[in-house]
């Protein structure tokens, strides 16, 4: 059975895609294959026909194996906006079994996959469908990215009360400088790994650009897989 990891965020824009690509990157230089998975986006574009989702793009992208996009994104919408809203607009319904059947396949094929959430832990998914029944349904353990920002402190202590609160285990946190220069940096991640109480994971500095080779040294697959 593959090792499957769900990353969420205490908020959208918080750098979920670059810490799921850059756990990818590091589970492939260790040999294992693995595969990217985003289930629901909202915000796309229509190319040749079909509507392709940025994130979930790159994602594909850094898989091992050439995957089929409906497999890593079964959901998406052209709108950037929260993804039951997104749906209705598109007259959609969001299927918790398809995501299901795209996850097994994804995980038949390769040893590990990782699988993005959408937004932040408590966005609606549809009427009937939430971040937690995806996470439940999957048998996965969470990971949870921080953007590290003035209000985060507050943002990851909720986030984690909730996740845990829905009988989740949070297997550890990410810190991701999102503002160049903000103040207290290292009382803020002092302050969340006393407060968050599972390990950091991995801690990224503030890029411009993107770039996951330079990423590989900072995150720590032993405390997720024992590895």
């Amino acid at each position: 059975m593959a090792n499957g990891i769900f990353v969420t965020g205490t908020d959208t824009g918080v750098g979920k895609t670059w810490f799921t690509i850059t756990l990818m990157e590091a589970l492939k230089e260790q040999g294992h294959q693995v595969a990217g998975m985003k289930p629901i986006a909202a915000g796309a574009i229509l190319n040749n026909g079909r509507l392709i989702n940025e994130d979930a793009s790159s994602i594909m992208h850094h898989c091992s194996k050439s995957t089929d996009y409906e497999l890593i994104n079964p959901f998406v919408f052209e709108l950037p906006v929260a993804p039951h809203i997104a749906a209705c607009e598109q007259n959609e319904v969001i299927s918790l079994d398809q995501i299901i059947a795209c996850y097994g396949q994804l995980a038949a094929q390769n040893r590990n996959v990782v699988v993005e959430g959408v937004g932040g832990w408590r966005v609606p998914i549809s009427e009937n469908i939430s971040t937690v029944d995806i996470v439940r349904d999957l048998d996965l353990p969470v990971i949870m990215v921080v953007g590290i920002r003035l209000g985060c402190i507050n943002h990851a202590i909720l986030t984690a009360e909730a996740i845990r609160s829905d009988g989740v285990n949070l297997c550890g946190w990410v810190s991701n400088q999102l503002e160049k220069d903000h103040l207290f940096i290292r009382e803020t991640n002092n302050t969340l790994k006393e407060r968050l109480a599972c390990p950091r994971i991995a801690d990224i500095p503030y890029m411009s650009n993107f770039e996951p080779d330079k990423m590989l040294e900072r995150i720590d697959l032993s405390l997720i897989f024992g590895a």
